[in-house]
């Protein structure tokens, strides 16, 4: 499994990909940084991920970051988990 996809956790609602990818990106090659946004408000949910190049400058980031205050909210950088099957959520399309 590689190490070089992060979760960054308590983000300030008002930072976007692009700031999350600077944020980053003095720690090594950022190959993509993403904030995970509401589908229906387009809203932050204050959560994203960004994948470098190298697991090197993902555990550079990792020291750097975790814990560091942004806007007054306290980063949580770590490795990300691979996405588990959601199984409290109810299949609503064969539901009428």
């Amino acid at each position: 499994m590689a190490n070089n996809r992060l979760y960054v956790g308590n983000l300030p609602y008002a930072v976007n990909s692009d700031a999350l990818k600077n944020m980053f990106s003095e720690y090594g090659d950022v190959v993509n940084a993403t904030v995970i946004t509401d589908k229906h408000t387009g809203r932050s949910k204050g959560f994203g991920f960004v994948e470098f190049a190298d697991e090197a400058s993902a555990e550079k980031a990792i020291e750097s970051l975790h814990g560091k205050e942004v806007d007054g909210r306290a980063l949580v950088v770590n490795v990300a988990r691979p996405m588990q099957p959601r199984n409290d959520r109810q299949d609503f399309r064969n539901q009428r």
